[in-house]
């Protein structure tokens, strides 16, 4: 009985470690809710969700934060704001981008 105790607190501690809550957000916004896409959409190995105009994501390939947003923009559409697992881009550069 109390190993099935010890296992059942081991497994409720797990999501925990899995998804720290102190993790680098990685954040679109698009400049056409409309071009929003429902339900999820892959991206470098990135999972993205969006409500409205703001997309959020979780994994994707290490990269750099300029790569990461042309591909989305190729996927999303224009981008307002950009942000690469913590690294937000300028002004400058998201015109890059959006280029």
């Amino acid at each position: 009985m109390r190993a099935i105790l010890v296992a059942a607190a081991l497994f409720a501690a797990v999501p925990a470690f899995a998804q720290p809550s102190d993790a680098p957000a990685t954040r679109a916004v698009l400049a056409d809710a409309a071009q929003a896409p429902r339900g999820r959409t892959i991206v470098d190995g990135a999972n993205w969700r969006c409500e409205g105009t703001t997309c959020t994501a979780n994994g994707g390939a290490a990269q750099p934060a300029t790569r990461a947003c042309r591909r989305v923009k190729a996927k999303l559409g224009p981008l307002t704001e950009f942000s690469w697992k913590g690294e937000v881009l300028t002004a400058e550069q998201l015109a890059v981008c959006n280029a």
